[in-house]
């Protein structure tokens, strides 16, 4: 009855059934808490908690509904962050940002929900730092004291900054914070000179150093005398930090020109231009020799072609040593900067390739007169073996004569693809073609699968013989299978006796005519008789379709089911359609032509006379008695004499 009265009343208002059952029901809200449960105990705890977390909401940062965690954020990166914290205050409209911030990573310091580290970062003090920093350069022998005791944030700023490297402050100003200029010992340590005008990080590095005093690696020794003087005015001077002399005449006092020459000629053209500052820095570095740059990155800032990434690099270049594997820095004794020659430099390394050349019965010229790099970069290359270029073009150079010849309509593949070097050996070989190996020793390398013959298949005499340049052309050729000449010709140098009987044949197999004997024999090897592609008349129906179909589908003569070669010749025949004998005498091998049933049936007509296949079809044919399909209608009845007179 109550049911019977909701209706009603739904009824009269307007209200369905369904949706008056709705109105009664509501949703009690919960809270993330209530389901993720390890949160609370993950990070509620912890010392320092994200405001938005400790008063559990959520939703500033998430949204309600999805499945992948990283998606219910409302905003990517640190999009979510800056609706609280401003990016003014972060000081990320400074000229320098850090560039975790500036990728949209804040999480990679900090901690979203909470942490027991200051400013919930995900680990203490400078640690955060190595998160992406290398700790080396920060933990030498001697470390800054401000470092030990504050750590990074003592000197940069962890957002943003106007000063460069995230400085705090300018970073003159900022050393003199600590250190005073006017202090005695600064003074002493100093030589007197003003240098409070002048960057520390000249000569000290700001983090640690296996030096004292926190000097580079690589220190000038009147820097590390505390000889100022013996480059600069003296330290009352008007101008203190003057030069008593220009350009490389200074340093020429300390460094001999000629021992830095080594008895080289040619010379660097910054080292002739007395231009020492371009690859040395005169107070301390970082690198070796006081260089301004370490190891190649030096080289590359002048020499930025050698600066690539090549699929067939130098080792040299990429070693302890680099450029100077090969070059003089100041001065070498021939182009190049080079201690021997061109060839005989190289040659100091890969002594095992001078032996192997001097072994080889016909060398390369290139290779006997060391010219190494008229075919290799030195460098590195992205050809294989360094070759300065692909080894097709760089043999053209040479050999400009061979390029035409080789654009044929089937160009071998080592040939096409400008691998030269796969066949020939590019310092040279036992014959004058510089081959890898000879004859098919050399083809086997890629036609493996082809030469083995594990089966021990019949081989075609030449292939028998590993001769493959009887048939073939090893570089291009204007024929199929770059055949040497066309199949016709090349098959007849050795098959000379088919050829000759072809002139006297009345019917020739239009392959043979053509020149296609691939179209049935294998050119190399297979398991059957006279090398034929398949067996019995499988090879010939593969061209004769047309009577493969009509086989296939009418009354089939009995000799064609066996074997086409009971009637026909493969090659070429004295008689019509290749018929290994005249047509009567083929046919009478199988049909009694002598019997009187076979006179009457052919109306007494003599058989040396007749032509079977003027109404027999040789084949197939839907009539019992193989009569062709279509037949004149006195014909079809058995009745000759309504047009043949028959003599009694």
């Amino acid at each position: 009855m109550a049911v019977l009265s909701a209706v009603v009343i739904a009824l009269s208002t307007g209200i369905t059934v369904g949706e008056a059952e709705a109105a009664k029901r509501s949703f009690s809200r919960q809270g993330c808490i209530d389901c993720h449960k390890d949160f609370d105990k993950d990070f509620l705890s912890k010392k320092h908690v994200h405001p938005v977390v400790k008063q559990q909401k959520c939703e500033e940062c998430h949204l309600p509904h999805g499945i992948i965690p990283k998606l219910l954020l409302k905003e990517s990166g640190n999009k979510v962050c800056f609706p609280c914290h401003s990016q003014e205050d972060l000081g990320l409209d400074k000229k320098g940002v850090h560039s975790a911030v500036r990728k949209g990573q804040c999480t990679t310091c900090h901690n979203p929900h909470a942490s027991d580290n200051p400013f919930m970062m995900n680990a203490s003090g400078s640690d955060i730092c190595f998160q992406c920093h290398d700790r080396k350069p920060f933990s030498r022998k001697e470390v800054h004291g401000v470092i030990k005791d504050q750590g990074c944030r003592a000197c940069h700023m962890a957002h943003g900054s106007p000063e460069p490297n995230l400085l705090t402050e300018n970073p003159l100003k900022l050393c003199l914070s600590c250190h005073d200029p006017g202090d005695k010992a600064f003074r002493q340590a100093h030589g007197d000179y003003p240098v409070e005008q002048q960057s520390c990080t000249l000569c000290h590095d700001p983090h640690s150093s296996d030096l004292g005093s926190l000097l580079k690696g690589s220190v000038h020794s009147p820097v590390a005398e505390a000889s100022c003087d013996a480059c600069h005015n003296s330290a009352t001077s008007a101008e203190p930090f003057g030069l008593t002399q220009t350009g490389s005449e200074l340093c020429q006092n300390c460094h001999d020109q000629e021992e830095l020459k080594g008895g080289g000629t040619v010379l660097h053209s910054p080292f002739e231009g007395g231009e020492c500052l371009s690859c040395h820095a005169p107070h301390t570095s970082d690198n070796a020799v006081l260089l301004t740059a370490p190891g190649n990155q030096l080289c590359f800032d002048c020499h930025a072609e050698k600066n690539a990434k090549f699929t067939s690099p130098h080792a040299p270049v990429d070693s302890e040593t680099g450029c100077l594997s090969c070059h003089s820095p100041h001065a070498g004794l021939h182009d190049g900067l080079l201690a021997l020659p061109d060839g005989k430099q190289c040659l100091e390394c890969h002594a095992d390739v001078k032996t192997a050349i001097a072994k080889l019965a016909k060398p390369h010229q290139p290779a006997t007169e060391e010219m190494c790099s008229t075919c290799h970069n030195p460098h590195g290359s992205n050809a294989p073996d360094m070759l300065t270029q692909r080894a097709d073009a760089l043999c053209y150079q040479c050999h400009a004569e061979l390029e035409g010849s080789f654009l044929q309509t089937v160009i071998h593949q080592p040939v096409k693809s400008g691998s030269c070097t796969i066949c020939h050996n590019g310092h040279g070989g036992a014959d004058a073609r510089f081959l890898r190996a000879q004859g098919a020793d050399l083809c086997v390398t890629c036609h493996e699968t082809l030469m083995d013959n594990p089966n021990r298949e019949l081989e075609h005499s030449p292939f028998k013989d590993r001769d493959c340049l009887i048939c073939h052309d090893p570089h291009a050729s204007p024929y199929g299978g770059m055949l040497a000449d066309a199949q016709k010709t090349v098959c007849a140098a050795c098959h000379g006796d088919l050829n000759e009987a072809l002139s006297s044949a009345t019917s020739q197999h239009a392959p043979v005519t053509n020149g296609e004997c691939s179209q049935c024999h294998s050119p190399h090897r297979t398991a059957l008789p006279g090398l034929l592609l398949t067996t019995g008349i499988d090879l010939c129906l593969s061209c004769h379709t047309t009577l493969k179909d009509k086989m296939a589908n009418e009354r089939t003569h009995s000799p064609v089911a066996q074997d086409c070669l009971q009637c026909h010749k493969p090659h070429l025949s004295k008689q019509v359609r290749l018929l290994t004998a005249p047509q009567h005498s083929l046919c009478a091998e199988c049909h009694e032509t002598d019997v009187d049933s076979f006179s009457k049936a052919h109306a007494g007509i003599a058989t040396e006379v007749m032509d079977c296949v003027t109404c027999h079809n040789p084949h197939a044919s839907k009539d019992p008695q193989y009569f062709k399909d279509v037949m004149h209608a006195p014909f079809a009845a058995r009745s000759c004499e309504p047009c043949h007179l028959v003599e009694q």
